[in-house]
């Protein structure tokens, strides 16, 4: 895959999407050989089935993020003429709405035993010759499961910020904290093992909670990006850096005056919108299409640029940084 709609990728972008469609086809192989092995023991402790449901919910980042890349990759038409990138942003918030509704129903039903002082049972299995504890058999697939994820997920950490992908970033995320998930259906069953049936159903409450809380912030994050919040890095944790340096790309152009951006986030690709206060009443096309083209060239993510002269500057656009700071002095 070269080009996401009309912007041809560079050579670190197109190694780095190739890398993570590996890790997604990888990741999903994992998930349901862990699904299969979990489906063998998970006995009657509350915790093994829900992070038995988790695994499965889990699958539901990386297929969004596969589907997602058949739609991306189409060029602009009349029909669809930003492309279509927000498929992109379609998938991250069918993931966190998933998570945030099966999250909620399996707290719901970790309450609820906890409240009935439902004792979860662990049965034995019989095995060459010897009956063995069946929770010994759960506590050692959780164990060795756990590994994956810490693997696959630094990967997807590392590959997220390249293609500033927000999926993949909270794929990775999950995966990183997966760990949490399986320690707490260790503990829920050697709970119950010695005799504190209420652990199982503290534990399954917990990797409810955490399921949870992966749904609100990725369908938050999600609905932000669908409504035009202004650009933000992969991890939401703040403002885009590209924003202020089109700015103050802009304003080193001799015939402008002041500048500020308005940038949305398209799904991977931003649009970009440069409002412009020339020094004279007049502009020519071809300073336009120079700011233009300098912009597009700042970064491989800027998919559609429009510069626009006005004689004052919107106050819901980013100014440049060193205007900013000498208004406000």
């Amino acid at each position: 895959m070269k080009k996401m709609g009309r912007t041809d990728l560079p050579a670190e972008q197109q190694k780095a999407l190739r890398s993570a469609i590996r890790w997604e086809w990888f990741t999903i192989g994992y998930t349901l050989v862990t699904i299969a092995l979990i489906a063998l023991v998970v006995g009657g402790s509350q915790a093994m089935k829900t992070a038995w449901i988790e695994d499965m919910l889990s699958l539901i980042p990386q297929i969004s993020f596969l589907v997602a890349l058949l739609f991306i990759r189409r060029p602009p038409t009349r029909a669809f003429p930003f492309g279509h990138h927000r498929v992109m942003g379609v998938g991250h918030l069918v993931a966190g709405v998933a998570l945030l509704a099966v999250g909620g129903n399996l707290a719901y039903e970790a309450i609820s035993g906890l409240v009935r002082a439902d004792h979860p049972s662990i049965g034995t299995v019989y095995l060459f010759g010897q009956t063995i504890w069946l929770g010994w058999f759960m506590v050692a697939v959780m164990s060795v499961i756990v590994i994956g994820p810490f693997f696959y997920g630094h990967a997807k950490a590392k590959l997220a910020p390249k293609l500033h992908n927000k999926v993949l970033y909270a794929d990775a995320d999950m995966a990183k904290a997966d760990w949490t998930s399986t320690v707490a259906s260790i503990v829920g069953v050697l709970g119950v093992g010695i005799g504190l049936w209420w652990l199982d159903g503290v534990a399954a409450l917990f990797i409810s909670l955490g399921i949870m809380w992966d749904g609100w912030r990725n369908s938050r994050g999600a609905i932000r990006d669908l409504i035009d919040q202004r650009a933000r890095t992969e991890d939401d944790a703040r403002p885009h850096p590209l924003i202020a340096r089109i700015a103050d790309r802009v304003e080193e152009f001799g015939w402008v005056r002041e500048t500020a951006v308005r940038m949305r986030d398209m799904g991977q690709v931003f649009h970009v919108e440069v409002f412009v206060v020339p020094r004279g009443d007049e502009v020519r096309l071809e300073q336009i299409e120079e700011a233009r083209s300098a912009i597009a060239r700042l970064d491989w993510k800027v998919q559609d640029v429009v510069v626009i002269p006005t004689p004052s500057l919107p106050d819901e656009a980013e100014p440049a940084k060193h205007h900013a700071s000498s208004a406000g002095a």
